[in-house]
């Protein structure tokens, strides 16, 4: 969906922001770009939609390369969600998303019919907020306004620089797991900066790690990244800790859940669903002081997870990825 070949920008100072960069992205994933501040993660964001124009390479959406389109077209035809929002103050809610199909001509009752459906899709319900004003929201609350802006048009890709990056720890989980859950819905093809790697293996499909001087240095599904650091600067980025990040990114392994035989529903912690991860089943775990998690597939309850069924799947997990690796 999104391919760039050989891409790079060096600025007029002789600054080289991104080198070289060769980056494919599937249709319908969500892939992070993550690296320390100044490696070319927004500049390579901002040169797909040519708010940066790029000094090498072709960059192509859907086979066609951007820099034959006209780029206020492009533009219109790309969600851009950034850090600060960047709704227009003097106007409401419901106008502040419906912007783009305003833009493309779409009638004033139908933009606002999409603004609503869009508000409601986010999570803002369109009779308390549609007529409020940007100063009315809290900040989680106007971060959704602005998915919402950049999903008015139904664009098929998404560029998201450092999208909760201005809330607070608590709501900036909430929306993420309110991100994610549109985007099963959804199917966009999204492209999202963040600094940090815990956002960046729970967001992405795919993780892309860039170093200084805009050099990707790794390009992978969060597992490998975590699990098979490609270079020294990888394996310091991501941390020491990046064993416990795997519990994220690590799902359910049916054959490692025991019977319930024996087992009293008194004694679970509760039960999560089979697509959930390790990190799931030991925060369910730990905040409800019991070792065993039920697991189930919709209304079928398939088993018990003990703290030796958790240990056992992890280390199998990092096994499995080094064997890959090799």
């Amino acid at each position: 969906m999104i391919r760039l070949d050989g891409v790079g920008k060096t600025f007029a100072d002789g600054t080289v922001a991104v080198d070289s960069l060769d980056l494919d992205v599937p249709r319908g994933a969500v892939v992070t770009l993550v690296g320390p501040s100044g490696c070319g993660k927004s500049t390579t964001l901002k040169m797909v939609n040519r708010l940066i124009e790029p000094t090498s390479g072709r960059i192509f959406l859907d086979g066609t390369d951007v820099t034959d389109a006209d780029p206020v077209e492009l533009r219109r035809g790309i969600g851009y969600v950034i850090q600060q929002v960047g709704l227009f103050p003097h106007q409401t809610i419901a106008t502040n998303v419906a912007t783009v199909p305003s833009l493309l001509g779409w009638s004033k009752a139908d933009a606002r019919a999409r603004a609503l459906e869009l508000m409601d899709l986010v999570g803002l319900d369109p009779e308390v907020f549609a007529d409020r004003f940007p100063h009315q929201l809290s900040g989680g609350q106007r971060q959704r306004v602005g998915v919402a802006r950049a999903l008015a048009a139904d664009p098929p890709v998404l560029l998201m620089d450092e999208p909760f990056g201005a809330v607070d720890p608590v709501v900036r989980a909430r929306l993420q797991d309110e991100f994610l859950r549109l985007q099963r819905e959804l199917g966009k093809t999204v492209l999202l900066v963040t600094h940090d790697i815990d956002e960046a293996v729970k967001m992405g499909d795919q993780v892309a790690v860039f170093a200084a001087g805009g050099r990707l240095a790794q390009y992978d599904v969060p597992a490998a990244i975590l699990g098979a650091p490609a270079d020294e600067f990888v394996s310091e980025f991501v941390g020491g800790s990046r064993g416990l990040r795997r519990l994220s990114v690590t799902p359910i392994d049916p054959s490692y859940l025991e019977p319930m035989d024996g087992v009293t529903a008194s004694a679970l912690a509760g039960t999560v669903d089979a697509s959930a991860t390790l990190e799931d089943v030991l925060a369910l775990a730990m905040r409800e002081d019991k070792e065993l998690v039920g697991v189930t597939d919709g209304p079928k309850f398939l088993g018990v997870l003990t703290p030796n069924g958790v240990h056992r799947m992890l280390r199998a997990s990092v096994a499995q990825q080094a064997e890959t690796a090799e």
